[in-house]
């Protein structure tokens, strides 16, 4: 259970940034150009490239080459995964780590 612990924190590390999170909303209606994310931020394609890189690296967005651009989009399995971890992690469970808390 500690891995999924590890690795839901890394998802809500990375999209705790609200830029992030607003690229997230905006790839929740499909895959989107690089060119066209920087469109709607005042920043350096250096930054979006180092946003981009933590969304993929935190499992969020998975990234795909076609010639010179790069293509985004959310990947839907692993936050699926994540939703039903953090519905899990905030209930009450026979097997949760509270129970045992109040044994000790």
């Amino acid at each position: 259970m500690e891995q999924v612990y590890i690795d839901t924190a890394k998802m809500l590390k990375a999209i705790s940034d609200p830029k992030r999170l607003r690229i997230v909303d905006m790839l929740s209606c499909g895959e989107l150009c690089a060119c066209e994310i920087l469109e709607e931020f005042h920043i350096t394609q250096p930054t979006l490239s180092h946003d981009m890189s933590v969304l993929v690296g935190a499992g969020i967005v998975a990234d795909r080459r076609d010639g010179k651009n790069i293509y985004y989009s959310l990947d839907g399995e692993a936050l699926n995964k994540m939703h039903k971890t953090l519905g899990r992690i905030f209930e009450d469970k026979p097997d949760c780590i509270c129970h045992k808390c109040k044994k000790d």
